[in-house]
């Protein structure tokens, strides 16, 4: 038996459909994961295998082979556990395939059936709504990430078993449904992830440089301090962020998509990230680090630092590949990063801080 269900993943910090397909035909027992599935993928199988079994479910006996499609697309990370899952027992006839229709369904599974967050949600809910999906089911500690895009249904569950009973005639899933309401918008709100910035008024004198700071605040542009050592250059530039404007919503989530997909998004539940961010690479850093890379390239500092602020401590003794790969950033205010089978681009309109001292 066929049956076809929609998930998703993470290129670069937009979100694609991926549409997985289960079928179950007569044969040796085995499953086969196609579609240029990574380790963590092909892995899925066992963790699949373990829920089902532990949730009271059977696990069908018989030749299952399930594609990723596209199939010309890499496919890395774990979101896909809960759609193949689902997938396997649609196809097995132990859940009805009518309840995955017109859904993306997202998730990990761990050993024993309880769905576990992914990095990515935003990104992937937000392509699900730009592609007509009008449902989302996905892990519970995701909902309230995914409640910052409106006009989607979100159905959020915390263990296999939430999907229904083995071989159950009746099945409803209102109870998973999740409403972001408008208490719950509000502790969302109240619980805005912010960067520890200081306050300027900590900085004894130094007037001639937080006027200079105060300029490029005000209109976005780079600078660069000098000095000995010892005199502050560090702790005007961490303050910097702090006299920066707001971030505008669309701002805000553009900048939390960036870091749902890196997975550095705070526990608990999370909201739009309001404040500019401050990030501070060690001078050590590769240039891939500072740009981002990999086989599916992931953000880097700079994309990191997106409508924020990049600080280069002690500037000569960076790498000059390093320094060298800014060049684009800095004129384009995108990383792009080709790849043999697409090109990724990332935001990077950031401000770029560096401080060094006169001489070795």
């Amino acid at each position: 038996m066929y049956t076809r269900i929609c998930s998703g993943s993470v290129y670069g910090v937009e979100g694609r459909m991926i549409a997985v397909e289960v079928d179950i035909s007569n044969g040796l027992p085995q499953v086969n994961v196609v579609g240029l599935p990574d380790p963590a993928v092909r892995e899925s199988v066992e963790r699949v295998r373990a829920a089902v079994k532990n949730c009271g479910f059977t696990f069908p006996m018989e030749r299952i082979t399930v594609n990723l499609a596209p199939a010309d697309l890499r496919k890395e990370g774990t979101a896909f556990d809960l759609a193949i899952a689902s997938g396997i027992l649609a196809a097995s006839g132990q859940l009805r395939s009518e309840l995955f229709q017109h859904f993306i369904v997202l998730g990990e599974l761990a050993l024993n059936g309880e769905i576990r967050a992914v990095p990515g949600v935003l990104a992937m809910v937000e392509q699900a709504k730009q592609s007509g999906v009008a449902r989302v089911l996905l892990p519970r500690a995701n909902a309230a990430e995914a409640s910052c895009i409106e006009g989607i249904e979100l159905f959020a569950a915390a263990h296999l078993r939430d999907l229904g009973e083995p071989k159950s005639a009746e099945q409803s899933w209102e109870p998973l449904r999740y409403d972001a309401h408008a208490e719950i918008r509000q502790a969302v709100a109240g619980n805005i992830y912010r960067t520890p910035h200081g306050d300027y008024g900590d900085v004894l004198g130094q007037h001639h440089a937080k006027r200079a700071l105060l300029i490029a605040a005000a209109g976005n542009h780079n600078v660069l301090l000098t000095g000995p050592p010892g005199t502050g250059k560090t702790m005007l530039a961490k303050r910097l962020p702090g006299i920066m404007p707001p971030l505008s919503e669309e701002e805000a989530l553009q900048v939390t998509k960036i870091y749902s997909a890196a997975g550095k998004l705070p526990g608990g539940i999370p909201s739009l990230m309001q404040e500019r961010q401050f990030r501070s690479p060690h001078h050590t850093i590769s240039a891939a680090g500072l740009i981002g890379g990999g086989s599916i390239p992931r953000p880097g500092e700079a994309t990191l630092a997106h409508r924020g602020v990049l600080f280069l401590d002690e500037l000569p003794e960076f790498s000059r590949a390093a320094l060298e790969v800014l060049r684009q950033p800095l004129e384009d205010r995108e990383v792009t990063i080709a790849r043999s089978r697409a090109v990724f681009r990332f935001p990077a309109s950031f401000l770029l801080a560096a401080s060094m001292n006169p001489c070795p």
